[in-house]
């Protein structure tokens, strides 16, 4: 059997990569056809999905609603996607503010205690006084 091609540009998930390893516990990962990833404690929070269209991102049901309805130009949820708690973001479209917040929501619901005092004592430490 072939191997399928996959038309996805990895470079695309650049600036989310950039932005999601600023996270204590966060690291690279392959995912889905040798898609690039972050992972939590080995559990997936985000990816380029293998279309190279969107990234899924891992959030929690109540939080991903609610992203869904107040920027429906940047997030979506295929049907596959409809049972898992997750949301996906156009891959072009967002800004670099309104994807800090929802990646940090993301790792935040899959971060231990430690990993959270830890990102609260850097961001309390880096704010001016």
């Amino acid at each position: 059997m072939k191997p399928r091609t996959v038309p996805f540009n990895p470079s695309d998930f650049e600036p989310v990569r950039m932005v999601a390893l600023r996270f204590p516990g966060t690291e690279e990962s392959v995912s889905h056809e040798n898609t690039p990833s972050i992972k939590v404690r080995g559990k997936l929070m985000c990816r380029l999905h293998e279309s190279g269209e969107f990234i899924p991102i891992r959030l929690d049901f109540a939080i991903r609603d609610a992203y869904l309805d107040s920027h429906p130009e940047i997030f979506h949820l295929p049907d596959h996607f409809k049972g898992y708690p997750y949301v996906c973001m156009w891959i072009h479209p967002y800004d670099r503010k309104l994807l800090a917040e929802i990646l940090e929501l993301s790792w935040r619901g899959l971060a231990t205690k430690k990993q959270l005092a830890a990102w609260e004592a850097r961001t309390a430490s880096s704010e001016p006084r």
